[in-house]
């Protein structure tokens, strides 16, 4: 198998063309990823582009991107595949008219015509480049969590009417945890294990820079000392970095120039959803640098 990243340099250049900027740290991980063919466990606050990151990774290296979407209650069925019962039923009645022996039956039933197959099987059949994202993979249960680590332990599916499906390619795997839970030891012993917090200062006014379109460095480098100035409180939720970037649109298209007091309180919902958060935060604002009254 032809590997997606020659060095990490690469990965760097290649993120940072999709406008995902990120350290060698980050990259490296990535690197080894594709190199070893293992998966990577991203943890970090909600909000800090765990997930952005398999999805840039995906534009990059021109891969279909499959995502499970983790949730509680998230079984084999949805997870992994399921059989089509009603066009089974459906097959077995019309062929029982047709007088077709049971055995006959059976076996026709239980073929890929009736599967349905859901994202972690899609990612295992595949034959084209695949990054399969596990999004939130500390919502599910042990027991489901035990099946994900057999299926990125082996990279095959054992199905007992079909027998043992193994991949056609080893796809590159990202498991993101919001850290709800405490996963197992086996799981992350299976992981290269990646930790992404929220960016410094100057890092953020960077990503406002690449992914807001009009905005200037000076009101990019404003919103990025107000936002972490923010974040130093002691918050229910402290503003992501896709809020901040909600944020930044949010001034240009109100035309703002220069961050005051007065603006940054009359916008501070769209960086905080709690008002006991916004209620600190507004006291905040009024003591940092560089924000007139």
């Amino acid at each position: 198998m032809s590997h997606r990243f020659t060095d990490v340099d690469a990965v760097r250049e290649g993120l940072a063309k999709v406008d995902y900027l990120c350290d060698s740290g980050l990259a490296g991980v990535v690197y080894l990823a594709d190199r070893l063919d293992k998966p990577v466990l991203v943890e970090g606050p909600a909000g800090t582009g765990k997930t952005q990151l398999a999805k840039s990774v995906a534009e990059v290296t021109d891969s279909r991107l499959i995502r499970l979407q983790c949730y509680e209650g998230l079984d084999e069925a949805r997870a992994l595949y399921e059989w089509n019962y009603k066009k089974q039923l459906l097959r077995i009645q019309t062929e029982r008219e047709a007088d077709v022996a049971w055995d006959d039956i059976s076996t026709d039933i239980f073929s890929d015509e009736f599967l349905l197959t859901r994202p972690l099987l899609e990612a295992i059949r595949a034959t084209d480049p695949i990054v399969l994202l596990i999004d939130e993979v500390d919502r599910v249960e042990v027991e489901t969590e035990a099946l994900l680590l057999e299926i990125l332990s082996e990279y095959q599916v054992s199905i007992p009417e079909l027998g043992t499906m193994e991949a056609l390619q080893v796809p590159l795997v990202f498991l993101t945890s919001n850290n709800t839970r405490e996963l197992s030891e086996a799981l992350k012993r299976r992981c290269l294990y990646l930790h992404i917090d929220y960016p410094s200062m100057e890092r953020e006014k960077e990503i406002v820079l690449a992914k807001v379109p009009d905005i200037t460095e000076n009101l990019a480098d404003q919103v990025a000392r107000v936002v972490r100035s923010i974040r130093r409180l002691e918050l229910k939720k402290p503003p992501s970095v896709s809020e901040t970037l909600d944020w930044a649109r949010t001034l240009v298209l109100l035309g703002v120039q220069h961050v005051d007091a007065g603006v940054a309180a009359e916008t501070i919902n769209i960086l905080l959803k709690y008002q006991s958060d916004i209620a600190r935060a507004s006291k905040e604002l009024a003591t940092v640098e560089g924000l007139d009254a």
